[in-house]
């Protein structure tokens, strides 16, 4: 059994939070520069250098990528062999994000009850999704939200009757109806199976993948989505162009016989997410 302090999470995810909407990853860096290489409207183009501009000057300049820095996301993935100690880790959470966000000047965004909409006043809660894995280690991924591109997102039941051309459809319509709005080019997340709240999560979880699917069949699932979604001539920030989406990312999980849950979460250009492994 390793003990590990929620002082440490605490601090990681501070850190995350700041890492996360200020640098982009290298994956995504590299998907927006071959775009603008292989963009063919001029207008399009140079909102591509813009956009390479702008994180740039973030990134030197340690500032947001963009002003809506997001509600956290917290993934953990911890070994079935941690003990945490020196207090609450959902605490600890929090309180690394509230640090984050206060030290790193970033937008709160936050507003504790749906309704009467008052802000929390330093980005908490975080939603915090956790999962047992083998080994003695944390995984800590924090991806900040921005709402522009989740206001996209859709979720749609379908009978087991559906066939993949009726996801295909689906995932372009939600592509199509978000038009600009989310800030494209976007990153696509799809989750098909489990459960409704299942799907979702496995929808939010293939935004911080910056690898394709392992299965064959959904590898070849997710390329054609991507040169279907690109064919709509969205472009980048809806204005024209051969790059609507970056990537398009896939995960699924066994479901019931009388069911097929689908679940489309939209990224915006900079789908933001950042690890540390404690």
């Amino acid at each position: 059994m390793r003990e590990i302090s929620v002082n440490a999470v605490q601090s990681a995810v501070a850190a995350l939070c700041r890492e996360a909407n200020v640098t982009l990853s290298p994956a995504m860096i590299d998907a927006i520069q071959a775009a603008k290489a292989a963009e063919v409207s001029p207008l399009a183009a140079n909102i591509f250098s813009t956009m390479l501009e702008n994180l740039t000057y973030a990134k030197d300049n340690a500032l947001p990528i963009c002003q809506d820095t997001g509600m956290a996301v917290v993934f953990l993935e911890i070994g079935q062999d941690v003990h945490f100690i020196d207090g609450s880790l959902t605490d600890a959470v929090n309180g690394g994000v509230a640090q984050g966000y206060t030290e790193g000047h970033l937008r709160f965004s936050v507003v504790s009850d749906p309704l009467s909409r008052i802000n929390t006043g330093d980005n908490t809660p975080a939603v915090l999704h956790t999962e047992i894995v083998s080994g003695d280690k944390v995984k800590i991924t924090v991806a900040p939200k921005g709402f522009g591109s989740e206001n996209m997102s859709k979720l749609k039941m379908f009978p087991p009757s559906a066939t993949r051309d009726s996801i295909i459809d689906f995932v372009l319509e939600t592509v199509q109806a978000a038009g600009g709005n989310p800030c494209p080019p976007v990153v696509v997340g799809v989750g098909i199976g489990g459960t409704m709240e299942k799907c979702a999560l496995l929808a939010k979880q293939a935004l911080v993948k910056d690898t394709p699917p392992a299965d064959a069949f959904y590898a070849t699932l997710a390329e054609e989505l991507l040169l279907r979604i690109n064919a709509l001539g969205i472009g980048p920030q809806g204005l024209g162009g051969n790059t609507t989406a970056l990537s398009v990312n896939i995960l699924t999980y066994p479901t019931h016989i009388a069911g097929l849950p689908v679940a489309v979460n939209m990224g915006c250009h900079v789908n933001r997410h950042a690890s540390v492994i404690l």
